[in-house]
Parts: structure tokens; sequence; C-alpha cells
């Protein structure tokens, strides 16, 4: 969108008049063929410059390398033009408005076990006498952040951030209660942006304190036990009070009623120059555990005994041999989900006195499945496992043995089990391709599940299957991967499809719903997720053989699901489009370049594109160099600028139609990645399919994105889809 403006505003169309009478780009009739080529395409003028680049003795030119300044008037001056280009022609499509009607009545249902929180904190969670859960009713843009007395008494809202802005572009992006469940704590993110400012609320009165916290990203806040002090991550200020986030975060001690200029430092990285520190705290607040992170294949905890004054910070898990997740303590026992030794993972106990290998204490041994998550709840684990991408959950006690499996309503996806070491019940969510988010609650001591909120959304799962196939690689590497379909869909290979993929930093795709997808099914498509190498669904090792030099894998994955696809009748190339965002969007560009034929249509976003430079953004993008590596070696240079999309593109090819999506405000992939390869599709474009780019003002990289722009987003996604794998 060029304005920022509520779309309640009859914006869209005075743009599309003006679009139209300034670019030509509405040239040809509605619906017509034509319309969706070139050739009713008059791309704005986009300049190159003479830049080059030596990468260990090899050449490489940069003509799109003054985009990086994101400030400048001329890329400002060129997403304006973009957008005055991409979005009349999109508003023109005639499908638009009825997929537009059938994203808002999709919508409009009341989305529980909320998705962009943390697992355990997307479902209810008690803290003191309180329960605590977010919820986001019907087509409010953001979601509410409730609490209650106890599950059955009506919900009271604590933070509603709809209010907090006009065109509700202010998100909460995370909240952590006190153990007393006296105050929250709570992050507000502005337009998308990943920077955070913290304020603290008192429950029984629903007003905020005086404390605010700035200059911090992807940290959570470590209350004490009497709820009077936080400990939290800040990144050092620059002279005007932002955030610099070029260098490392800082561990600080706040105190609730004083500036955040009072704060005490009490951690900092001093031997390595990219380690970031956050703090937690074990149950007795006797002990400040700092987890020091470094990439995406392994981190680090550091000790301090609070009650030792001068004791100073010791190593605990110090040898970078994997990932620790921190998850309670009883007494002194500390007990951690790790990696190290077991690439499934398994859950440990060590004292902080003896944190040797040797003296580790196994609780939940090491299984075929990997080890997702774990909690401490009632004396038990709570261990959530993948077996072939879908959940299973079973309930250990301390000494290791299984007591028992908890029943899960599908094969799907199970989230949550907020931990609660003195409760017997917690709360999970599950959810598959075609069921909304519920929410259960799971009585420990009578292994008992219980439905607790379920949605009512307008969607008929009747006519529609999600099979689970697997299909051979490149290499012979067996692949998982669902497909969701009309039962009585024909397998003739004339079934629009679209694919979806990510195969990066150990996420895991497992089943979930979607309104959008929802929507793409309704219209007469099918939707198929391949679950590839890079990801975390068969453990470490599944992740390592899709990163740096072995990267290679994943886009090999992918390309082989879609051939897969074609060769068993599910679709063909003309009615093949592929799908992802961020380190999925760095997959669609490296498929799409490596293999233009094999699709018709492409949408990749928010992407990480320009792999020569990406690092060089920020030091979280550098972070990113676990799975990519980086130019800095001459090897890692040779295997990046073989597939990075920006310099895979040819002059001449014939490339699927891409709509390119992104965002002007997004500082976690930087929309520079997003701007050259557009830049580049356009000049290289040597047929008439159309390569449009899609700037979103006013949102980052998708977080607390307000519903109302979420659903603009996918009408005009879904709209060019439908023209160009001629879903008349």
């Amino acid at each position: 969108m060029v304005a920022i403006i509520h779309p309640r505003t009859p914006v869209r169309s005075a743009l599309t008049v003006l679009g139209c009478a300034a670019l030509g780009a509405c040239a040809a009739s509605p619906g017509s063929r034509e319309s969706s080529g070139e050739a009713s395409l008059r791309y704005p003028p986009t300049a190159q410059v003479d830049h080059a680049d030596l990468y260990h003795g090899t050449r490489v030119a940069d003509p799109w390398r003054w985009m990086e300044d994101l400030d400048s008037p001329a890329v400002k001056a060129w997403v304006e033009a973009q957008n005055g280009l991409a979005q009349p022609w999109l508003e023109t499509i005639p499908q638009r408005a009825r997929v537009l009607e059938r994203l808002k009545a999709l919508w409009d249902y009341d989305q529980y076990g909320y998705a962009w929180l943390e697992g355990k904190d997307r479902v209810p969670l008690r803290r003191g006498d309180r329960y605590f859960f977010v919820e986001k009713r019907g087509l409010q843009d953001q979601g509410v952040l409730y609490w209650a007395p106890s599950p059955e008494a009506e919900p009271r809202v604590l933070i509603d951030p709809n209010a907090l802005s006009s065109d509700a572009t202010v998100s909460l992006s995370d909240f952590v209660v006190s153990p007393d469940g006296r105050f929250v704590a709570w992050a507000t993110s502005d337009g998308g942006t990943d920077w955070d400012t913290w304020r603290v609320r008192e429950v029984d009165s629903g007003r905020d304190l005086g404390d605010e916290i700035r200059r911090t990203k992807f940290t959570r806040v470590a209350w004490t036990p009497d709820a009077g002090a936080f400990y939290y991550s800040a990144y050092p200020a620059l002279p005007d009070g932002r955030g610099d986030d070029q260098r490392q975060v800082r561990v600080y001690r706040h105190r609730l009623g004083t500036p955040q200029s009072a704060d005490e430092l009490v951690y900092e990285v001093t031997d390595h120059p990219r380690r970031n520190p956050y703090a937690e705290l074990s149950d007795d607040g006797r002990w400040l555990l700092l987890q020091l992170t470094d990439g995406f294949q392994a981190n680090a905890y550091r000790v301090l005994d609070l009650q030792a004054p001068g004791a100073g910070v010791r190593p605990l898990l110090d040898a970078w041999d994997g990932l620790h997740a921190f998850l309670g303590s009883a007494g002194d026992l500390l007990y951690f989900q790790t990696t190290a030794g077991a690439p499934n993972g398994r859950v440990i106990a060590l004292r902080a006195a003896e944190p040797a290998p040797e003296r580790w204490q196994v609780v939940v041994p090491e299984q075929p499945e990997r080890l997702e998550a774990a909690s401490l709840v009632g004396g038990h684990v709570v261990a959530q496992y993948l077996e072939d991408a879908r959940s299973r959950v079973r309930v250990h006690r301390l000494d290791g043995t299984l007591r028992n499996e908890v029943a899960l309503p599908g094969s799907g996806t199970a989230y949550g089990f907020a931990p609660d070491r003195r409760g017997a019940e917690t709360f999970f969510a599950y959810t598959d391709y075609l069921t909304p988010a519920s929410l259960y609650r799971y009585d420990l001591a009578r292994d008992e599940v219980s439905l607790f909120r379920a949605p009512r959304v307008a969607f008929d799962p009747g006519p529609y299957v999600a099979d689970q196939v697997f299909y051979e690689s490149k290499d012979g590497t067996r692949v998982p991967m669902t497909v969701v379909r009309r039962r009585d869909a024909p397998r003739d290979g004339s079934q629009p499809l679209l694919l979806y993929g990510y195969g990066g930093f150990d996420i895991s795709l497992t089943p979930s719903f979607s309104p959008a997808v929802a929507a793409w099914l309704d219209l007469g498509g099918a939707y198929a997720v391949a679950n590839l190498r890079g990801g975390g669904e068969y453990g470490a090792a599944w992740h390592e053989a899709g990163t740096k030099l072995a990267k290679q894998n994943v886009f090999d994955d992918f390309i082989a699901a879609a051939e897969w696809l074609v060769r068993e009748g599910y679709t063909s190339p003309g009615r093949l489009a592929i799908h992802g965002r961020s380190n999925g969007g760095l997959l669609v560009g490296a498929a799409m370049t490596q293999r233009p034929e094999l699709f018709a249509a492409a949408l990749p976003g928010v992407g990480v594109l320009d792999m020569l430079r990406y690092h060089t953004a920020s030091a979280n993008a550098y972070q990113w160099s676990s799975d990519y590596g980086t130019v800095e070696s001459a090897e890692m240079f040779q295997a990046l600028h073989a597939y990075s999309p920006v310099h895979r593109v040819q002059k001449g090819a014939c490339y699927p139609a891409t709509l390119v999506t992104t965002a002007d405000r997004d500082d976690r992939v930087v929309p520079w990645h997003s701007y050259k390869f557009a830049a580049a599709l356009q000049a290289a474009q040597g047929c008439a399919n159309p390569a449009l780019i899609r700037i979103e003002t006013r949102a980052g990289h998708g977080a607390g994105k307000p519903t109302w722009m979420q659903i603009e987003d996918w009408a005009d996604q879904w709209a060019f889809l439908a023209r160009q794998l001629g879903m008349e």
C-alpha cells in the first residue's frame, strides 16, 4: 500500500485510478489474458549503478547497491512507483473481490492459542491465583490479553492493543506475568518493527506503573519471586537514544518504580564479539541463568549465584556442543532440555556446583523421535515429540519413567503445556490443516483431557482431506510432505496447487489451520507442505543436513517435491505455484531461478535473497551464518554465489509469474533483499510473465500485522495466483 490509511477509507479505489492514469498499468481490459502479462505492464525505471565487489578473486557486480540506503529519496520514490504499478493491477483482477469477501468471512472467528506468542504462552497459564490468556475475537485486528480468577470465570480485559493506534498497527508483541500474578510486563511493537517497548501493568487495577524499558529486541524478562524487579537484555544506546543493534546486548536488572537509566548492569559478554546474553531465573530466585546465543546450532549457559555476593559468573553448559533450554528448578537441581550428546533431544538435571557432563542426571532419555519441547508440570516432565512432523505428548516422572501418553484429538500439532511446578493441570492447543486451534485442559492427576475452548469457523472441512506422503529427494533422502485437497479432485494434472516450504533454522513445519489457506482451498486450489531438510522435524542431523555447504539439499528437496506432485498427477507445471516467507522466501527465489520451467507462479515473501551481503544488515542477520555461512570463507562464497537468487537471475530467461512481497519497516530481513530481486527480475524477464513487488507500509516481518492488513495482503496474493493459474 502506498499510503498509511485504514482500508475503511476509499484509498484503494482512488489509487487504482491514479495508477492506471499515471503508469498505463491497466491498459488491457480486466480479465483478459493479455492483462496478466508483461505486455500490459510498464515497469518503473530502475537505475543500475556501476558497482562491483571482489570476493576471493571473483568480481561480482551489484547494480542495485543503491537500494540498501532505505531512507534515501531515490529508494522511497522507487517504492512508491512500484506500489503504484502493482496495487492497481492487482485490484483489477476479477477474482480479487470474491477472494477478499471469502477471506473476511473465514477470518471472522475467535482465535485461541494465538500464534505469534512463544509456545508455552500461547495457551492459558496460571500465575498465583490468576489465569492469563490471549484471544482475538472475530475480525479484531490484534489479540487481547485477558485474565480471570479461575478458568470458568468471566475473563477481564487486561491489555487491548486495538486501542493503541488508529490503524491497529501497534501490537502486543510479548508479555510476562510475575510469579505471584500481581503484575504483567508487556511489550509493544509499533508498525511491525522488532524493537519493543516494555511497560508494567498492575493486574487488579489495570493501571500502568511509570516503568518503561526500551532498546530491546527478542528479549523476554525474568521476574524475581517477589515481583519487585526483573532482568532483561538491551542493546547499548546510540547518541540519539535508540538501540545500537550492531553491538551485543547486555543483561540489566530493573527495579520497579525506577527509570531505565538507573538499571544495574549485571552481565555483558567480553570474550566474544557476537554472543548475546539473556537472563532466566531459577524458581527460587537463587540462580541467575545466562543463556548465550550465537546462531541456531548451539548455545551456552552460565550461572550466577545471587545468594553469594561476589561469587561471579561461572560456566554451566559452556561447551557449545548443542542447544539447551532451561526448564526450571527443584531445590538445587536445574532442569534442561538439551541436544548435547543426544541429537533428538533429552531432559537432564544438574547442580550448578557440579556442571560436568559426567555428573548430569538423565531424566528423560533420548527417543527415536525429536523432542520438540518440554515443561515441568506438577512434579512431572511433559515432553512434546515429533513423529514424522506430527505431535506426540508423553508424561514422565522425574525419575525418568514413562507415566502415560496424552490422548490428542487427532494427528496434528499440540503445543502449550505451560510450566506450573505447584499445579496438577495445564492447557494445550490442538490444530491441524483442517481444524482451527482449540484449547484443551489436561488434568495430570487424573490423566484427563477436556475441551476448554473451541472456535466456530465458516469453513466446512468435509470435502477436503490432508494426506501425508513421502517422496525421494535428489540424493535418495526420504522426505515427508502433506497434500491438502478436495477428496474428489482428479489426479489428471489439472489441479491448481500451491507448494509451501521453509527448510531452515531448526524450525519444524507441523499441521496448523490458516484462514488464508482455507480460502485458497475454497477457491479451488490444493495445498502442499514439504518438510525439507534444514528444519527440525527429525532432530539436529536433519537440520544440519540443510545448512552451509549442504544448503542446496533444501532446494533439491523442494524441487523434488514439485516433481513428485507433477509425476503423481496432483498438478502440472502450468498449474503449480510456490510460496515461502523469510528463509522460505530464499527457498522460493532459489527454486524459481534454478528450475523456472517447473513453476507457473511464485510468491517469495520477505525473503533473504542477496546471500553475499545478508550478514551486513545487522548483528542479528549475522547470526544466520550458523545456517548459511558467509562470504568471509572462500568455500562458502562459492556455495552462496551459486544459489543466491539475486545473483542467479539471468537476462532473457523466462521466469514464473512472480509477486514479491515485503514491508518497508521490516528490520529483521531488510526489504532491500526484495527490492534487488524484483529489480533484477524486471530487468531480466524474457517472457510475458509479470514480475511485480508489493511493499507494505506500517508493517515489518509479519508479527503483529493487523487482521485488515493480512486480509488485504492475502487477497492480492491469491488473486494473483488465480489469474496466473487460470482459476476462473
